[in-house]
């Protein structure tokens, strides 16, 4: 009984040191991760080293060390845009230049060719209304002329006394007394002469004052271009109390102001 009590401490003891022995491998593995790669390096105990692994250590953590201090450097260095690789249509638009229209040149073009000062200052949706307003000029110009021709032409026709001449008898229905009503329509068709050929000369004006008007606008438009327009230029409109020094009452009024 003594002997085998013996044996089972021995055999006890035996596994215990066993078991600490595998206990302090284990717990001396060291994960060292470089680059991207894992590498388990077990570190055994003082005694089991190797003279040479201090200086395998140290030169494992210069290693780790200055590849930390490249990537680093690599996250706080700027970020460098290669020009070859940037658009065409991006670096247009980096270089391309505020368009500033010349007022004297704008001017000139509209005065030398209708619409032109517009299209010089790229105001391209102005060209409808302003060759609309030449078209209906035009229009109405031929419209009044061809009636103040026709209508002037049956006032000589009816003021000759002459047979041959009935030109009138185009604005009369058939069979219509002349004779009996012939100085009324005298004064008929005087009256028509003079009303389309006012509107003829009146149609004239109003196309000269269509060409003024694009030659003003296209100077305008043009002086214009780099005006500054914010939020601080305002035109404000309130009621205020004035205050009448001729009298004792105050009167109401509206208050205008300018902000620049």
């Amino acid at each position: 009984m003594t002997v085998n009590k013996l044996t089972y401490r021995i055999l006890i003891t035996l596994l215990l040191c066993a078991i600490q022995v595998t206990g302090i491998d284990l717990y001396a593995q060291q994960t060292i991760t470089k680059a991207d790669s894992t590498i388990n390096i077990p570190q055994a105990r003082k005694h089991r080293q190797d003279v040479s692994s201090p200086k395998k250590d140290i030169s494992t953590a210069d290693s780790l060390e200055l590849i930390n201090k490249k990537n680093i450097s690599d996250i706080n260095s700027p970020l460098k845009l290669d020009q070859s690789q940037m658009s065409t249509d991006s670096m247009s638009v980096l270089k391309k230049p505020l368009f500033i229209p010349n007022s004297t040149k704008a001017t000139w073009l509209a005065a030398v060719f209708p619409g032109g000062g517009q299209i010089y200052n790229r105001k391209y949706w102005k060209l409808p209304i302003i060759y609309g307003g030449f078209v209906a000029c035009t229009y109405a110009l031929s419209w009044n002329n061809k009636y103040y021709k026709d209508y002037s032409q049956a006032y000589q026709d009816i003021m000759d006394n002459d047979d041959k001449t009935t030109s009138y008898l185009n604005f009369l229905s058939p069979g219509y007394d002349v004779e009996a009503k012939k100085d009324w329509l005298k004064t008929v068709f005087k009256n028509k002469k003079d009303s389309y050929r006012r509107y003829r000369d009146l149609s004239i004006f109003a196309f000269i004052g269509v060409y003024l008007v694009s030659i003003i606008d296209a100077y305008v438009d043009a002086e214009l271009s780099n005006f500054d327009i914010t939020p601080d230029i305002g035109l404000q409109i309130n009621p205020t109390v004035i205050n009448n020094n001729h009298s004792a009452k105050n009167t109401l009024g509206v208050q205008c102001s300018i902000k620049f």
